[in-house]
């Protein structure tokens, strides 16, 4: 049964991530949000015009464990209401990728000078969002106690294609010895719209990462020799999909750098 939520801590929570949201909209916030309120969800962000949208949503529906579906706005919509309060997806997040033809062109603070009337809004969730179940659980994760961004890493685990998106899986990965990496198990099956339970455990070579020590996207973090390497599906994801695609424009989250919202993690249950 879920325990009841402590409104005193709820509204503490929504609180700093009110003040954390300012600094990010005034562009004094570019960090890494791993770790930052914990307790609230976090969201992968994807921005896409209407004539793909479709496609994109059949895509996350096939594709639920490197694209689970949190919500989907309407053409236009910036302002993501049903996330929290006053949330403006054009400048509250820390930075924003912008791809044109399939390539990166720029890293921005605020696209409000980019965004279209038709552009979609697709809020995707994040493995963020289940890391306070694990520390309060006890178990210690890595690049959070060394203040860094998670590692991340273009798999060979095909997607399922749709239309025009196909693509190999995005992994986070976060080291835990074996008995850790049982529990983690246990924890994040309960949260599958935070990517649910690990795809793989140990081996990296099975799944296409020859080296842990060079992620794809993130940062490094040390593995302690008994510990394994653990790989969630990744929130990355689309943007590896939607580039092979090369569509003439779309724009997400920077890897790392999410939409913090005002939505509890055990509402993700």
């Amino acid at each position: 049964m879920q325990k009841p939520v402590n409104n005193n801590f709820k509204e503490s929570l929504l609180r700093t991530v009110e003040s954390l949201r300012k600094s990010i909209r005034s562009g004094e916030m570019d960090d890494s949000t791993s770790g930052l309120v914990p307790g609230l969800v976090q969201a992968n962000i994807v921005i896409l015009p209407k004539i793909w949208a479709h496609d994109f949503l059949l895509f996350c529906q096939k594709n639920p464990i490197a694209c689970p579906l949190i919500d989907v706005f309407d053409a236009g919509q910036f302002l993501l209401n049903s996330l929290g309060k006053d949330i403006d997806v054009r400048t509250d997040i820390p930075e924003y990728c912008v791809f044109v033809g399939g390539v990166k062109t720029e890293v921005k603070k605020d696209i409000s000078d980019l965004w279209q009337d038709d552009f979609v809004v697709f809020a995707l969730g994040c493995s963020f969002s289940f890391e306070y179940a694990l520390q309060q659980a006890g178990l210690s994760i890595a690049n959070l106690e060394s203040n860094s961004n998670v590692s991340m890493y273009e798999t060979n685990v095909p997607t399922k294609s749709v239309g025009v998106f196909q693509g190999n899986v995005v992994v986070s990965m976060r080291p835990f010895t074996p008995a850790q990496a049982i529990k983690a198990i246990q924890i994040t099956s309960q949260f599958p719209l935070a990517h649910g339970a690990p795809i793989h455990i140990g081996k990296p070579e099975m799944i296409g990462i020859n080296s842990l020590s060079n992620p794809s996207f993130g940062d490094s973090v040390e593995i302690n020799e008994d510990h394994i390497p653990v790989f969630w599906g990744c929130g990355v994801t689309p943007q590896v999909v939607i580039s092979n695609a090369k569509i003439p424009m779309f724009i997400t989250h920077a890897p790392g750098k999410m939409l913090i919202t005002d939505k509890l993690y055990s509402e993700l249950r």
